[in-house]
């Protein structure tokens, strides 16, 4: 039997306020090459399929024709859960309408296992299927009184409990895979993931995942990823675009599994083409480098943030003909000379460089204090200096 594995989808999600629309529209029509071209019997989406619980109507439509076009009259059965961006019940509202089709969507966690008929391979596929479990939607608490800790253990311990139900006399000769959004411990995450947990607490082990499925189909982390010291081959599929300027550099891709029953299933990654990159622009010789590039056309078709060294600030004329020339240009943010060397003055004081920024920052403001991800920033731009 051959599955695909996509999710996080995100439909309806922006980045720094331009529509992301076209994108997954691009998206949709590779998806529909991928499994005609990889004969494709079954697709599992593991949850976030839309950004919000209130997503835009053109996103929904998109969706819904996408997953008619898709599963190709019932004959490729489609198989989503709800991530923690879904809202559970609007996902699910037209399941009794989009069930004729081949689609079954799961918003709620339950213990109730799915059985799905696979028409071209006229076979059974055994799915474990956990949408994301949080305590409001498994409607229980796991803890009455505790730290972040026994939150962490007692959430681990009730998805382990979950996993066993549904995995529960799986039938040996039929294939069989889990799926759940989810964190799993050890996976490498990225700055577009918004948090499913406070602190931490909502993290299970990799050990918890189950042990006798073939294959466990994973959303919520946005780079593609195996998961390690996992029962059986466990796996995040990735997000379809790249939604922060932290997964700049980073393929974008799809998973396919080719599984039987008893056996070790067979993974490949299909990259994706579709969405536009995000690139990062680093002008240490000023505007005239900017425009330099711009007359290049370099990354015409991608998202940009600009960081620009400068000595004054530029005007809004300056700023008005880089994004008049490049739509593609989100941010620019100038680097001032005076401040970087200010800053190095400050180093010879044998304090780390973030806590020198901080400082620094804070004299500059009147005592505010900089936000982590501009701290961040900033010790990306030093790094960068240093190998230069």
């Amino acid at each position: 039997m051959r599955l695909l594995h996509t999710a996080d989808w995100h439909i309806g999600r922006t980045i720094e306020g331009r529509d992301r629309l076209a994108e997954h529209e691009q998206f949709f029509d590779e998806l529909y090459e991928i499994v005609e071209d990889q004969k494709i019997d079954a697709i599992l989406m593991a949850g976030d399929v839309f950004d919000s619980v209130n997503p835009p109507a053109k996103g929904e439509e998109l969706f819904y024709e996408s997953m008619a076009k898709l599963s190709d009259n019932g004959t490729r059965p489609i198989i989503i859960i709800a991530g923690n961006h879904d809202h559970p019940d609007r996902l699910s509202a037209t399941r009794s309408l989009i069930n004729k089709q081949g689609i079954n969507i799961l918003g709620y966690p339950t213990i109730e296992k799915l059985k799905i008929h696979v028409p071209r391979r006229k076979e059974v596929l055994n799915i474990a299927a956990l949408p994301y479990p949080s305590e409001s939607r498994l409607k229980e608490s796991f803890v009455e009184i505790g730290d972040e800790e026994s939150l962490r253990d007692a959430y681990d311990v009730r998805i382990k409990d979950i996993f066993s139900e549904l995995t529960k006399e799986l039938p040996k000769n039929e294939v069989s895979v889990a799926m759940s959004h989810l964190f799993v411990a050890g996976g490498n995450s990225t700055e577009s993931e918004r948090p499913i947990e406070v602190g931490g607490a909502y993290t299970i082990r990799a050990t918890t995942l189950p042990d006798n499925v073939q294959y466990t189909a994973l959303g919520h982390l946005h780079r593609p990823q195996d998961i390690k010291r996992s029962p059986r081959r466990a796996r995040y599929s990735g997000s379809p675009l790249a939604f922060s300027f932290s997964e700049a550099g980073y393929a974008k891709s799809v998973t396919i599994v080719d599984v039987e029953p008893m056996k070790e299933p067979i993974i490949e990654e299909v990259y994706l083409l579709s969405g536009k990159p995000l690139v990062r622009w680093n002008a240490t010789e000023g505007l005239p480098q900017v425009f330099q590039w711009m007359d290049e056309k370099r990354d015409s078709n991608a998202w940009i943030e600009l960081d620009v060294y400068m000595e004054h600030t530029p005007t809004i004329e300056q700023i008005h003909q880089m994004k008049k020339a490049y739509p593609g240009l989100l941010t620019i943010r100038p680097i001032f000379k005076e401040e970087i060397q200010q800053i190095d003055g400050y180093r010879k004081k044998q304090l780390p460089i973030d806590e020198l920024f901080v400082r620094f920052y804070e004299r500059q403001t009147g005592g505010a204090t900089p936000e982590a991800d501009l701290v961040s920033l900033f010790l990306e731009l030093v790094n960068e200096e240093v190998v230069e």
